[in-house]
């Protein structure tokens, strides 16, 4: 059993309704490259973790093409909620729409083998320059909601857990935050996010963080292939 991450698909449709090279010519037919490589790598026995910004769609009605995309692919798949998921509901409202053939987790684990996936959105972290007494208060529900899901997999008997964010857990290698206190709190062993694109990609926080493996996995960070982490 091998567990992949990939976050940020941001599909919109077939064919696509916002066509992604807008941002650039590296993005063209980008969900083409990630569905082959999927096809290639991941088995029916593997798990996929979509790290948010998983479609442009307003509402889950118009989601669901999208998510049909998804289903299609082999291996189970577990998703979060990016800050552009307009469409995100509750979790028994998406999983019926889908008839369960997706996991998704909000204040919630999912259990992998011997592992427990937990997770939220998370949000952007002080120090950042453009972090505003608005963030504070978003940010530190996210840090609940990431605490929540943690213990609710620790409570459970879980001692191996992967925590999958959208935001970067921490503005840089050297800050402080309270989803890094939470690494060491509950003994996280990997950490995936995604959110950053671009020049952002240079700066990105990766690599071990209180004992915490932590990578970026948006999917123009890697080239639009899967990532594997377990």
């Amino acid at each position: 059993m091998n567990i992949f991450a990939i976050g940020d698909l941001h599909l919109s449709g077939s064919p696509p309704q916002k066509p992604m090279q807008i941002f650039g010519e590296h993005w063209t037919n980008h969900w083409e490259h990630i569905r082959l490589d999927w096809q290639n790598r991941v088995h029916e026995e593997d798990t996929v973790l979509i790290a948010g910004d998983t479609s442009w769609a307003l509402k889950l009605e118009e989601a669901l093409v999208d998510l049909a995309e998804i289903i299609k692919l082999p291996g189970k798949k577990i998703l979060i909620k990016g800050n552009h998921d307009y469409w995100w509901q509750s979790v028994a409202k998406m999983s019926k729409s889908v008839n369960r053939e997706l996991s998704f987790i909000h204040n919630n684990f999912v259990q992998v083998n011997n592992y427990a996936i937990c997770g939220s959105r998370g949000w952007t972290c002080p120090p950042d320059p453009s972090f505003t007494e608005q963030d504070q208060l978003i940010y530190q529900r996210e840090v609940l909601r990431v605490q929540s899901s943690l213990s609710s997999a620790v409570a459970a008997g879980f001692k191996k857990i992967i925590l999958m964010l959208h935001y970067p857990p921490v503005y840089s290698l050297e800050s402080p935050s309270g989803f890094a206190d939470l690494f060491e709190q509950y003994q996280v062993e990997t950490c995936v996010y995604g959110h950053l694109h671009g020049e952002s990609i240079k700066t990105a926080p990766i690599g071990k963080i209180k004992g915490t493996a932590c990578h970026l996995v948006a999917c123009d960070a890697l080239d639009f292939r899967l990532k594997q982490i377990v």
